[in-house]
């Protein structure tokens, strides 16, 4: 039986361990965020628990930056589950910022000759430190694919996809009378707002303000 690692537990990763579970693989997963857990165990995939993570709580559903001391902790436990991993799927992103590098350039050197590594982050740096964005490389027997043009290739069904969330989005936004209804209650209304009557909404964009100010 197979051995799947899948970092970064998003819609993209929890899709991942979906598919690899049907095809009878047993699966890892890792992800900074506690609260991706139960839904990772739920798909029957064993969840990589790191403690000292910062909250995460507020961010609206992405990974935050980590500290230096976790994340060395991290970097060990990724290398450790890594290394006996046959395959591993890498999706961890930060909006804003490069990708989290998760796998360094000695892991993939441990990982057995015929691994592979679909790094899902490619466009915005790659996981992986050996990743290069638009192509699929070997290092030393382990093939390292970074290509990014994987949503071009289901135009039509994202197409679709994108199309029903927009209205279901818009239906949030506008009440029966076709008034403007921002209900900041809402996670997805507070969540997508940058700014409201003169004030910084968006925690992450409020963040960036204060560092700079």
């Amino acid at each position: 039986m197979k051995k799947v690692m899948i970092i970064g537990a998003g819609v993209a990763g929890l899709q991942a361990i979906a598919t690899s579970r049907k095809l009878g693989a047993r699966v890892e997963a890792f992800d900074v965020r506690r609260a991706v857990k139960e839904e990772v165990e739920s798909l029957g995939a064993k969840f990589i628990e790191i403690e000292g993570a910062v909250d995460d709580s507020t961010a609206g559903g992405y990974a935050v930056e980590q500290s230096d001391e976790y994340q060395a902790r991290q970097r060990q436990a990724v290398h450790d589950h890594a290394v006996k991993s046959d395959v591993i799927i890498t999706t961890a992103q930060i909006p804003g910022k490069p990708a989290p590098k998760l796998l360094m350039k000695e892991t993939v050197e441990g990982m057995k000759p015929g691994s592979v590594i679909v790094d899902l982050a490619a466009s915005t740096g790659g996981n992986c430190e050996l990743t290069v964005n638009g192509e699929t490389i070997d290092h030393l027997g382990v093939r390292i694919i970074g290509q990014s043009f994987y949503p071009s290739t289901i135009a039509k069904d994202a197409s679709k996809m994108f199309g029903k969330n927009t209205l279901n989005f818009m239906a949030l936004l506008i009440a029966s009378d076709g008034s403007l209804n921002l209900n900041f209650s809402d996670d997805l209304i507070a969540g997508t707002c940058v700014t409201h009557a003169g004030e910084i909404m968006n925690p992450r964009v409020k963040s960036l303000f204060s560092k700079n100010s």
